[in-house]
This record gives C-alpha cells, sequence and structure tokens, in this order.
C-alpha cells in the first residue's frame, strides 16, 4: 500500500532541474593566467566582459597575468619597524644624544 506522501524521494527547495527554468547561460571564455611560482589559473568570464590585467593566484596568492614568459613581479612588503626605528629615521645620533643629555641635566638638577 501506498504513503500519502506526494513529496517523497525529494528535499525541500528541489526545484525543476535544467536551463529552462534558469535562462541561457552566457557564452564563457577561459583566459590563462601565470603567477611567479609558475602556477597557472584558469577563470572563466563572460565573453563580453572585460579581461583584468592582472588575477590573483589562488595557490599562493600573488598576482598573476596573462603572459607566461613575463608574469607580474611580487607585491614588495615592507618589514615591521618599532618605534625606535621610526625615531632613528627622524633624529641622527647628534640629535639623540643632545636630548639625552639635555633630559639628564634636568633630572640632576632637579635632585
Amino acid at each position: 500500500m501506498a504513503s500519502g506522501n506526494a513529496i517523497r524521494g525529494s528535499r525541500v527547495g528541489a526545484g525543476p532541474m535544467g536551463e529552462a527554468e534558469r535562462g541561457e547561460t552566457a557564452p564563457r571564455i577561459w583566459i590563462s593566467f601565470y603567477c611567479c611560482n609558475g602556477h597557472e589559473t584558469k577563470p572563466s568570464f563572460a565573453s563580453e566582459a572585460q579581461i583584468p590585467e592582472t588575477w590573483d593566484c589562488p595557490r599562493c596568492g600573488f598576482p598573476a597575468g596573462p603572459d607566461q614568459d613575463n608574469p607580474p613581479a611580487p607585491p614588495r612588503t615592507e618589514p615591521y619597524k618599532t618605534h625606535l626605528a621610526y625615531v632613528r629615521e627622524r633624529r641622527s645620533d647628534e640629535d639623540g644624544e643632545a636630548i639625552l643629555a639635555e633630559a639628564l641635566a634636568k633630572l640632576r638638577g632637579e635632585a
């Protein structure tokens, strides 16, 4: 005897499959991009879309370009600078010695 469940074997939210309900897909093209590590990625674009000059490599994160022989260079990262490194950029050693001598004189004079 069959049960009265009409949607047996289906999941909630399931609908008709196929392009008839969703519409036609846009014509696609695949472009190869190469990073400096030799990785190749081939994203697809709509044929009418403007192709970007660079694309992020999904494997290493470096920028990739369409020219395999001349890929873009990896971005230059600046090392972390401490507060003291920034002070040394602004002041010379002579300035530092003068400021230190002034501060020590003030401390010795007040004590």
